[in-house]
């Protein structure tokens, strides 16, 4: 027999066509996010579960895969599981690392581009017929080029938001929980400081970090006063790396100058009053969002689960120990 597999959302169909030549596939019919009911029922009776970061599996959806081999999440992040419990259950869980690295990157650019030069605001208004002839105070915003880039969090994807800044003649400053080698720091270009300093001299802070105990509101009520009154802040790892009520307040009172944000505290709820700002510019968590790299992520995620189901190590388990 077959075994039976239970897919969250929709992937792309590369993955799901490998998935359904060699499982019995169910499929969440719904574009929408599941309840925790739906899981609990989806997971039932089923060997392997691929999910997504939105999908919280707790002890209670775990424990009800009584059957489960297999824990295949399509993310690079994996705090939407209960690894603990996994990990006693004797479960593989896997995330897919490294794909999305320059996909993420490109949007962190993305977005510094269009909160400095109020691209969003001036689509809108350019759209709603406003735009009656060219005028020298007409969205007047920040230059980039030669600008100081303050990068928090080192990892492949700050890596890559850095290299992308030498194109922009950017002095670049880094904080991280660990120090890069000297040599890494030579080849970036890039200076090594405290957060604090780094907060007070970049003019666009771009958050790169995991959500972990020590990172949940990173970035403060007392963080965002340390900014320049001129500076931007960008965020697109995990939105509850920043006091998303502290951000508004700083915003509304004008204590930095803007903020651009692909990820969000309480998602996809948005604080009270983010949405009403004009100094901010909100997507839909969509970083990852190209063709080529979404479909990429599917199929790796599809491959840790065949992989599983067939009691090999999958290639990206996050707890080895599993195995042992």
């Amino acid at each position: 027999m077959k075994p039976k597999v239970f897919v969250t959302r929709k992937l792309p169909e590369k993955a799901l066509e490998m998935i359904r030549a060699e499982c019995d596939m169910e499929i969440n019919p719904h574009d929408r996010v599941l309840t925790k009911e739906e899981i609990i029922s989806g997971v039932s009776g089923k060997d392997g579960l691929l999910c997504l970061l939105t999908d919280e599996i707790d002890e209670e959806i775990i424990d009800s895969g009584k059957n489960l081999r297999i824990i295949a999440n399509y993310a690079v992040g994996y705090n939407n599981i209960d690894v603990g419990v996994a990990t006693e259950r004797k479960i593989p869980v896997t995330n897919t690392p490294g794909v999305l690295t320059d996909t993420t990157a490109d949007m962190a650019w993305a977005l510094i581009f269009a909160i400095a030069r109020r691209v969003v605001e001036a689509d809108k208004f350019t759209k709603e017929g406003k735009y009656k002839g060219w005028g020298p105070m007409m969205f007047l915003g920040g230059d980039i080029y030669g600008k100081t880039l303050g990068v928090v969090g080192l990892g492949r994807i700050g890596k890559s938001v850095v290299k992308r800044a030498k194109g922009f003649d950017m002095r670049v400053l880094y904080f991280d929980a660990f120090r890069a080698d000297e040599k890494v720091e030579k080849e970036l270009g890039i200076e090594y400081v405290s957060l604090e300093e780094l907060l007070k001299e970049s003019d666009f802070v771009s958050i790169h970090v995991p959500l972990l105990p020590s990172t949940h509101h990173l970035i403060g009520e007392k963080e965002l006063l340390m900014m320049k009154k001129t500076a931007y802040l960008i965020n697109n790892s995990r939105g509850p790396v920043i006091d998303e009520e502290a951000l508004v307040k700083a915003l509304r009172d004008k204590e930095i100058a803007g903020a651009a944000l692909d990820v969000f505290e309480n998602e996809p709820e948005l604080s009270p009053g983010l949405a009403d700002l004009e100094n901010v510019v909100l997507t839909p968590h969509i970083s990852s969002a190209s063709i080529e790299t979404r479909t990429k992520m599917a199929v790796m995620a599809a491959e840790n689960l065949l992989a599983g189901l067939k009691g090999m190590r999958p290639p990206n388990i996050v707890n080895p120990e599993v195995l042992e």
